[in-house]
């Protein structure tokens, strides 16, 4: 009976679709149970759809049992088409029922159906994934994933990095510390080079590891990136190397970033050869984030003598920084500026200064000084055209009208 007009108090504000499993928020509202939670993931402090109330994310949501059996029995009796999309919702799953799966993580022989049985929970919705948290998942789970370091072992690897993975936006409103182990980072690294091609999903396995290890390195204090050491940097290059996932390309990319204001973690970098993977991954980015991240790392590493030597080693280091220039966004643009700038004040060699000219980026800083862009990157590129003025006004490769005399007193002022 397509002509049947469905209630109005049957449909989720959200989905616009005949609710499922309803719950009232705090607020008053009833929404579908699976429409409100995604709507909460997606926002740390968010706002009720409907009243604009605030509405956090851990805000509870109160099942409404009446209307869900007024809407079944509507269903029944008007038979809509989307009656099999109404079926009887699940009770939710209690803390104690959590706390007994999460103990048997803890015993050999139940293990592998423990983690198979609270994966599978934690996929069907928001509210599992946030009480298994509350009942604490995340320790045993994290302590599986050292064992299997240990004794090199893959069985259910996948299922706890799963769960780790699902459960990470809850991690985010909880104040648990999880640092403070660094066999944890060990790991997480040893699984981003660990042969797992035996497994299905390796891939994922791979990206759900390097997740884990974003989130823990983006939480750690300076006293644990200042213990990280060599092989940490080398396996997580040899990922970015070798793998073809993107979002683990920039959750890599990431840790590396956040890793950079340490000195000491700087130079294990450059000594693991991280300036020339990131240009040679910079010629087949076409993601801007990608491109901010790497210009990030490239800054911090051109900061320290060696990385602005295996920078300007590498054939295309100034050229591909020089060709991204107002071609990404504001934020590679001052990212590019600053490497520039460290190239032109500490590396200006005879030979460095002819190549920024040969690969155009002094034709791209007068078009900075010209372009529709922030204050200081204009200033920071007469700053570079001030310093190597006098190599550059008379050269043949400079259009005249690209740099007038006008142009050049006003840089040498």
């Amino acid at each position: 009976m397509d002509d049947v007009e469905i209630p109005e108090y049957f449909i989720c504000p959200i989905s616009l679709h005949i609710m499922k499993d309803p719950v009232t928020a705090v607020t008053g509202i009833t929404y579908d149970r699976e429409s409100i939670e995604q709507w909460l993931l997606k926002r740390h402090n968010a706002t009720c759809p409907v009243s604009k109330q605030p509405l956090p994310r851990d805000s509870e949501l109160t099942p409404n049992n009446t209307l869900c059996r007024l809407i079944r029995a509507w269903c029944t009796a008007n038979s809509p088409p989307d009656m099999d999309q109404v079926p009887t919702p699940k009770p939710p799953m209690s803390k104690f029922h959590f706390a007994n799966l999460i103990r048997g993580l803890w015993l050999p022989n139940s293990q592998l159906e423990a983690l198979q049985k609270l994966e599978a929970l934690a996929r069907e919705n928001e509210s599992n994934r946030k009480q298994m948290v509350e009942a604490g998942v995340t320790k045993p789970v994290i302590s599986f994933v050292v064992a299997c370091h240990r004794k090199e072992v893959t069985t259910g690897l996948a299922e706890a990095l799963s769960i780790f993975f699902l459960i990470r936006s809850s991690l985010n409103q909880t104040k648990l510390v999880l640092i403070g182990n660094d066999e944890i980072i060990d790991a997480l690294t040893w699984v981003l080079v660990c042969d797992l091609d035996h497994l299905d999903h390796s891939l994922t396995i791979k990206t759900h590891a390097i997740s884990a290890l974003k989130m823990l390195v983006q939480k750690a204090n300076s006293s644990t990136l200042g213990r990280l050491k060599p092989d940490f940097f080398n396996r997580i290059i040899r990922y970015i190397k070798e793998s073809n996932s993107q979002q683990g390309i920039n959750a890599a990319l990431q840790v590396m970033l956040d890793s950079c204001p340490s000195g000491r973690n700087r130079i294990m970098m450059v000594e693991a050869g991280a300036v020339s993977e990131l240009i040679e991954l910079e010629f087949s980015s076409a993601e801007k984030k990608t491109t901010e991240l790497i210009f990030g790392i490239l800054y911090h590493l051109c900061s320290c003598a060696d990385g602005r030597a295996q920078f300007l080693s590498h054939a295309a280091g100034v050229a591909i920084v020089t060709k991204r220039i107002l071609k990404v966004s504001p934020a590679a643009d001052r990212r590019a500026m600053l490497i520039l700038s460290l190239i032109s004040k500490f590396s200006g060699t005879v030979g460095v200064v002819q190549e920024m000219l040969r690969v155009g980026a002094v034709a791209k800083l007068c078009m900075v000084i010209q372009a529709d862009c922030e204050s200081h990157l204009k200033d920071k590129a007469r700053e570079i055209l001030r310093t190597h003025s006098n190599a550059w006004k008379d050269s043949p490769c400079i259009d005249v009208h690209t740099l007038t005399s006008d142009k050049i007193s006003r840089l040498t002022l």
